[in-house]
């Protein structure tokens, strides 16, 4: 198991604005009759209530980054609900800086895509992750678009053996392996907690699903046999130290470890 490890998760909520650009709209309709509006529509036609990629817009991403320094825990925020370019912007970033591997639960299928057409959207710019071997020769062999590379590892795609119909919820996988799993709401209430105002306590929930994923990766680091025994007992060791230091600050760690206890 080598360092620097950038594990990442993301929370998004329908993007009205483009909802409503996209339907010609009238101006005097509200946010939530232009959502409605669709969500009927959709209903009628008996399709999903579950909004497009390209409109789902990033609210929270937070990383577990785990280098040689030790592990790190931190969102990026849309705060002001006029940040989403710069968040992206700045995940990006991070990635340009380090190189990390990078880590995450259905990113292949999810939190990559989104960022993919958000970032385009806001006219992001990801050289590094986006190098397929035209800059870099080593990444022509190993970068973070091929599916079958593991600079960008997703682990459920690849547990489930890149078969879709084998797929298995985080939360489910998390509880089985000892784990706390998800903490405090789901991803449908995710746009609800928005709209009351709860935008931190989506994040404490985006944390914690993060730390959960990474805690999977250390699982599966040791059956592949990149942790041996002790050192995965020393790197779980590590993180509930790391979340201890944190709990008296920050109470959705504090929950976590009790429920981890």
């Amino acid at each position: 198991m080598s360092w620097p490890v950038l594990v990442f998760d993301i929370e998004t909520i329908p993007d009205v604005a483009g909802l409503r650009q996209l339907r010609g709209a009238p101006a005097e309709a509200s946010d939530a009759d232009v959502h409605a509006a669709w969500l009927q529509e959709r209903k009628e036609h008996g399709q999903s209530d579950f909004m497009p990629l390209h409109l789902q817009r990033v609210l929270v991403i937070s990383c577990v980054f785990r280098n040689a320094e030790g592990l790190r825990i931190h969102s990026f925020v849309d705060k002001d609900g006029q940040s989403e370019g710069r968040v992206i912007q700045t995940f990006f970033n991070t990635l340009e800086k380090h190189t990390p591997q990078l880590v995450s639960w259905n990113g292949g299928g999810f939190d990559l895509p989104v960022l993919h057409y958000r970032g385009l959207m806001h006219g992001a710019a990801a050289d590094r992750y986006w190098d397929m071997g035209e800059d870099d020769r080593e990444f022509k062999w190993n970068n973070y678009i091929s599916r079958y590379h593991h600079r960008h590892l997703d682990l459920m795609d690849l547990l489930a053996m890149y078969q879709p119909k084998n797929n298995a919820p985080l939360d489910a996988m998390a509880k089985l392996c000892g784990f706390p799993g998800k903490l405090g709401m789901d991803g449908s209430a995710v746009y609800p907690a928005f709209l009351a105002g709860r935008t931190d306590e989506i994040r404490c929930y985006c944390e914690t699903d993060v730390m959960n994923t990474y805690l999977l990766y250390c699982r599966f680091q040791k059956m592949r046999g990149g942790l041996l025994e002790k050192e995965y007992e020393q790197e779980v060791a590590m993180v509930k130290e790391t979340l201890g230091n944190l709990a008296s600050q920050e109470s959705h760690w504090d929950e976590y470890l009790k429920a981890w206890g």
